[in-house]
């Protein structure tokens, strides 16, 4: 029977992530040598990942960070809670923010092909998604740039790390100016905005919306010299959904987030919200 002890287990634990019979059968295997069970551990878990690979990656963290005046925020998925709230993960999502910082990639595909540790950040996160024994995969990454650029990350559990995040950039850095832009991000956490200005709506959406909004006008019996009206006051409406300067301000809903912005002598200029599976 190999030697080893409980904290032995424990240690092996903390440095895979892995489940406590897989650190148990590896150790066995590796005759209580830790190093070597490592090397088990890894290589059990690459073979299985293709088998992973068509499961569903719906939990995870948001981690973002600013330097400079750009803020960048990435989106990591795993499988379960259970390894959304693993330090091993947690450094994993470190580990990913610092490579999308220092490549400047602007997508997904850019972050994974850049270099790290004398491969991939690809690689890289394969072989740890092989350690925790689940899918593992990086969903998302913006690149926000401002005056200034605040980035808000929100708890839904106390438990877990991160699920919900922000950067918001507007064109002032003084204290007003920042002080709002925090409101406003944390208001964006809340509000999940999909656009920043009306123009930004792509033409045919607003369209259709149009459309639906005289139909239905149409279909409620509402007179026919009444109808322009009705359906630019639910066009507004529809804005005020889905557009973040439009949108009622959380903390004042009497005010909207742009009125709010320019009361403190800025704009808006740009924003990305990330909520983990959504």
């Amino acid at each position: 029977m190999a030697n080893y002890t409980a904290a032995d287990i424990k240690a092996l634990r903390e440095r895979t992530g892995a489940g406590m019979m897989d650190v148990k059968k590896a150790l066995d295997e590796a005759d209580g040598d830790a190093e070597k069970a490592i090397e088990i551990i890894r290589v059990k878990g690459l073979k299985g990942a293709t088998k992973r690979e068509g499961r569903s990656a719906a939990e995870g963290l948001v981690a973002a960070t600013v330097e400079n005046g750009v803020g960048v925020m990435i989106e990591l998925n795993c499988e379960t809670d259970f390894v959304a709230k693993a330090d091993k993960f947690i450094a994993l999502g470190d580990v990913v923010l610092r490579a999308a910082v220092a490549s400047g990639a602007t997508d997904v595909d850019g972050l994974l092909a850049s270099d790290y540790e004398g491969g991939t950040l690809g690689d890289y996160v394969t072989e740890e998604g092989a350690l925790l024994g689940e899918k593992v995969a990086v969903r998302r990454l913006a690149r926000v740039e401002g005056a200034f650029v605040d980035a808000y990350l929100h708890k839904t559990s106390k438990d877990l790390p991160a699920q919900v995040g922000v950067l918001l950039a507007v064109d002032a850095d003084s204290a007003d100016a920042k002080t709002a832009a925090h409101d406003i991000a944390v208001h964006t956490a809340a509000y999940s905005p999909t656009y920043l200005t009306r123009e930004d709506v792509p033409a045919e959406t607003v369209e259709n919306e149009r459309r639906i909004a005289d139909e239905t006008a149409r279909a409620e019996g509402k007179p026919e010299q009444a109808l322009p009206k009705i359906v630019e006051g639910r066009l507004t409406g529809f804005f005020k959904e889905i557009v973040l300067v439009d949108q009622p301000f959380a903390k004042d809903p009497k005010q909207t987030v742009g009125k709010v912005a320019s009361d403190a002598g800025t704009n808006v200029t740009g924003f990305a919200r990330f909520r983990v599976g959504n």
